[in-house]
């Protein structure tokens, strides 16, 4: 009688890993791709990790996008580390790519981030590849059809966002389109939150401009639509992620939508993001649910924020270690046009997780 919680908890693990399969991100294993793969002939397509038939059929028809989506794929997973360095889950499983951990196995509030983040960069890092000059099916963006304001005047190159949208999401979005991959509920959610990145990257879409002038005095300034970094867009998904509603699959007239959990009186807003299961709090490590757990991570004494000793170390205390730090220090700048430094040497003390 005694196996048999161990019997449940086994069937458990099977079924939501049967049911939550994260296809869609899959391709963030492009990131791994080595140098020394030229991406120039279609049979390279079958020799990149993550892809489903559909995204091997667009690396075929596209293999000039494909060393594009290999970048992509790597900002999207540096954004995602940064964005989270100071969280107890703090996206390291987005490394192990395709084989991920039940954390972005499933419909979590950390896969919604995830699936946002990577249609974010994929779309980011084509639209600025047009504007760069390093794709031949793509050049600058249009010229808005508004005008700039008083002493300024459009021009440059701006990111070409509309086709970096079209071509990313046909990329990213292939793997949710396919027929059999997980439960239907799994794939609204990641389409939902894969628009909610999209939606994101148009936002962060600004006006940038350069002077123009006699002796630098600016009297005129040629302008352009430019997009953020994507570390900036991530920024703004993480506020999303913090405030992501917890949705059910529920009849709504004919069809079956995704509807607050809590709040089922009103349908999903297009810019929350969404998820379909809680997460742990990542505290302890326990790989049946994707978490690393928060021992020996470094955290701030004095921060009140999540990177708090408190908050990190989920209460169970901190040690002191010193650590030596090399700097630069005592810089000089010298007529004409140089600066000298010294390096300096200091001692800081840090705290990491019991």
């Amino acid at each position: 009688m005694r196996a048999r919680p161990q019997v449940c908890e086994a069937l458990l693990f099977a079924l939501a890993l049967h049911t939550g399969v994260c296809y869609g991100i899959k391709w963030l294993a492009l990131s791994k791709t080595p140098a020394a793969l030229a991406l120039n002939q279609t049979q390279h397509c079958k020799q990149l990790e993550g892809l489903v038939s559909a995204q091997v059929q667009l690396c075929r028809s596209n293999l000039e996008l494909m060393r594009t989506i290999v970048h992509a794929a790597r900002e999207a997973t540096k954004a995602c580390r940064r964005a989270f360095a100071d969280m107890r889950w703090n996206c390291s499983s987005i490394e192990l790519a395709p084989n991920y951990l039940l954390d972005l196995e499933r419909g979590t509030r950390e896969s919604a981030f995830v699936y946002a983040l990577s249609a974010a960069a994929i779309s980011h890092a084509i639209a600025r590849a047009c504007t760069s000059g390093d794709l031949p099916g793509c050049s600058c963006g249009p010229v808005p059809g508004e005008p700039p304001g008083p002493g300024n005047r459009w021009g440059g190159c701006a990111d070409n966002l509309s086709y970096g949208l079209l071509m990313g999401a046909k990329f990213s979005d292939a793997p949710m389109k396919v027929k059999k991959t997980g439960s239907q509920a799994n794939k609204l959610m990641r389409l939902h939150n894969s628009e909610v990145g999209r939606q994101a990257l148009r936002a962060s879409l600004e006006m940038k401009c350069k002077c123009h002038g006699v002796s630098g005095s600016c009297s005129i300034r040629t302008c352009w639509k430019g997009l953020q970094e994507l570390r900036d867009v991530a920024t703004d998904l993480k506020t999303r992620y913090l405030s992501a509603t917890k949705v059910v699959h529920r009849p709504m007239g004919t069809r079956k939508h995704l509807v607050p959990k809590d709040l089922d009186i009103r349908p999903v807003k297009d810019s929350e993001l969404v998820y379909l299961q809680s997460s742990p709090d990542f505290c302890m490590k326990n790989e049946k649910v994707g978490s690393h757990g928060t021992q020996d991570r470094q955290c701030n004494k004095t921060s009140n924020g999540s990177d708090s000793c408190d908050l990190m170390c989920c209460g169970r205390g901190y040690n002191p270690y010193t650590d030596r730090v090399v700097e630069r220090c005592h810089c000089k700048y010298h007529w004409c046009c140089y600066v000298t430094c010294r390096r300096c040497e200091r001692t800081v003390e840090r705290y990491v997780c019991k």
